[in-house]
């Protein structure tokens, strides 16, 4: 039994889905030997305190299943990192749950509070896996897209919030630091999302994975620490993002104990446990992070890639939207003359030499017509990669424009 007639026994709830984008752009900029600001994966190494720490670990023999919720040593770091910015005292064994990677969190999440018939609130552009996870519970998603304004920043209706929620919503996904836009949303946003979902009895799955990389001053707020949310949000967190490791999928899920009760009665039957050696070096370098302020080491280092490639876009007849946070741009691409951003995104990637993301892929059907003119770089690149994109952007935009 092969092709076709093998199909016919895939479940009903899979048969939509397709490649992801990041894979179907990475292997065409592999093909054609482009350089890669499409995927978000850093291609600098990780800090050698890090790399220490698993050795010792893997060495030291911590190499077996590890407590199904995460190892005491890394749970008990998080609780004693995380307490003051979620404004309370977390107990480390029954409000921290470690798991293989923040996308494994979004997946117990949606599995934990989600059933056929209910509604997901999504903000457009979202992270892909949303409405994937929400669809294989059976849920419904509903939209509510970001516009930029007048002054550059996304923001979203408060009237198009408010009517996104129903009896039927159970969940919103959050993101900010926003992938891709790179917004931070403010505390009078979040209060404005913390209130409907009160008003509506919604649990809030708040990916926070990006909560290192935020930039200019601004303030990053947990929603958990808002007024009545504690006891309905997930609060996601990664280490693969902090510390520039993210084949080794360790993340988190901080909740109240009745949330992350929910969440572990799904984890202990999905990988069970999460790498033990892996844990272990993740908690000595949370350990070792803030003696050597290594937050605002990577903070500044972001930053000023930004910056840089903001001003490279702006040469190339781009119109970047600066990110607040994250390490990604989107741009307007108007001036390119394209139909729509897939389009780019190949051109950029087979004849350009630079490999990007159409953000079209991070909309709803309704809304995809809202990327046409945008493209995603990512910026978590060496400086010379960096410098390599931008040389090539700038000559294959000057010969578009006869110059």
């Amino acid at each position: 039994m092969a092709g076709e007639d093998a199909r016919r026994h895939w479940a009903e709830r899979i048969r939509g889905f397709g490649t992801t984008i990041f894979a179907e752009m990475t292997e065409l900029a592999v093909a054609h030997g482009a350089v890669n600001l499409g995927q978000g994966f850093p291609n600098f190494p990780c800090p050698d305190f890090l790399k220490e720490a698993a050795r010792k670990a893997i060495y030291g023999d911590q190499n077996q299943y590890a407590r199904s919720a995460g190892t005491p040593h890394l749970v008990k770091v998080l609780a004693r990192e995380l307490s003051q910015e979620f404004g309370r005292d977390l107990d480390p064994l029954s409000e921290i749950t470690v798991t293989t990677g923040a996308t494994e969190g979004l997946f117990i999440a949606a599995q934990a509070f989600l059933e056929p018939g209910d509604e997901a609130v999504l903000i457009e552009p979202f992270y892909d896996a949303y409405p994937a996870d929400s669809a294989l519970c059976g849920a419904t998603c509903v939209h509510v897209p970001l516009r930029p304004a007048e002054d550059g920043k996304w923001v979203f209706d408060p009237a198009e919030m408010e009517q996104a929620f129903s009896e039927k919503t159970k969940v919103v996904f959050l993101n900010s630091p926003q992938n891709p836009t790179g917004k931070v949303f403010s505390r009078p946003e979040l209060e404005q999302i913390a209130a409907l979902c009160i008003r509506h009895d919604v649990i809030v799955v708040s990916d926070e994975v990006y909560d290192r990389m935020v930039f200019d001053g601004l303030e990053h707020v947990r929603l958990a620490s808002l007024p009545g949310m504690w006891e309905r949000t997930v609060t996601l967190g990664s280490a693969g993002k902090t510390f520039s490791v993210t084949g080794w999928k360790i993340g988190w899920a901080v909740a109240s104990p009745t949330l992350s009760e929910a969440l572990r009665k799904v984890h202990q039957w999905v990988p069970y446990a999460v790498t033990t050696p892996l844990q272990e070096a993740v908690a000595c370098a949370l350990e070792e992070a803030g003696p050597r302020d290594y937050y605002a080491q990577l903070q500044e280092m972001y930053q000023t890639k930004r910056d840089f490639l903001v001003k490279a876009l702006k040469g190339s007849g781009f119109q970047p939207y600066v990110p607040e946070g994250t390490y990604f741009i989107l741009a307007d691409c108007s001036s390119w003359g394209f139909e729509n951003d897939v389009e780019l995104c190949r051109y950029l990637t087979v004849e350009v030499g630079v490999g990007a993301i159409p953000p079209s892929a991070f909309y709803s059907d309704g809304h995809k017509g809202l990327a046409s003119t945008l493209v995603r770089f990512c910026f978590c690149k060496t400086d010379e990669i960096l410098a390599q994109a931008a040389e090539k952007l700038e000559k294959a935009y000057r010969s578009r424009i006869g110059r």
